[in-house]
């Protein structure tokens, strides 16, 4: 896999929608992105994921010492990530400010008797996600995303709870609107950080060309 940036301390990463960022549990999952970067590069190493069905930009780091500091620039919120979705229906601007962001604020908790899904709870985790509204199609929306905390299945479990679950999401949306495309609307689309060591600020863009109305799927997904 040719990363779209690369330097002696880190990858900048295109992941496509259905590949694993790592390795799953049983030899059926062990294809996954990190072993097709770590063939290539011996001393790549995991610090963030993106679920199996999203698209896009995802960040590994080159060496233990690059691994540390990069994953305490996430821990600490300092790499800015944007996303962008289709989900359904139309979600409301109510509450929304003079840029058009909404807040999202659920508390998230593994169901634990469903796992792998997540439900918002008051005994979960505080989790905060931004949104803003780009384009109202008939029936679906297409909208930018920013995660605040970094909780698994923030996004989808965030945008269920508003009631606009996300096209093709096989865990979230019911039958009718996971049917509706072939894979989960979903892609990181923009991720921005301090180089690690030099302290120069670094921004990528891989934009998807998606659209609101059928058949929503664009020429870059």
């Amino acid at each position: 896999m040719t990363p779209i940036y690369q330097d002696e301390h880190l990858l900048v990463l295109d992941k496509p929608s259905g590949l694993l960022s790592v390795p799953g549990r049983g030899p059926d999952k062990q294809d996954c992105l990190s072993k097709r970067v770590q063939a290539v590069f011996e001393d790549a190493l995991v610090v963030h994921r993106l679920d199996q069905d999203t698209s896009g930009l995802l960040i590994m780091a080159r060496g233990i010492e690059a691994q540390r500091r990069i994953s305490k620039a996430f821990e600490t919120r300092q790499v800015s990530k944007r996303y962008m979705a289709v989900v359904a229906g139309h979600p409301s601007p109510h509450n929304t400010n003079a840029q058009g962001w909404g807040l999202i604020e659920g508390a998230i908790l593994l169901d634990w008797p469903n796992r792998p899904l997540h439900i918002i709870h008051p005994d979960g985790k505080p989790s905060q996600s931004r949104w803003r509204l780009i384009e109202a199609g008939a029936h679906a929306s297409l909208i930018e995303l920013e995660p605040i905390t970094g909780r698994t299945h923030q996004l989808r479990v965030h945008m269920q709870s508003m009631g606009h679950p996300m096209l093709g999401d096989s865990l979230y949306a019911p039958p009718e609107i996971r049917a509706l495309t072939p894979r989960l609307m979903l892609h990181a689309q923009s991720i921005a950080l301090a180089h690690p060591f030099t302290g120069e600020m670094l921004s990528f863009d891989v934009p998807q060309t998606w659209a609101p109305n059928a058949p929503f799927l664009g020429a870059s997904t």
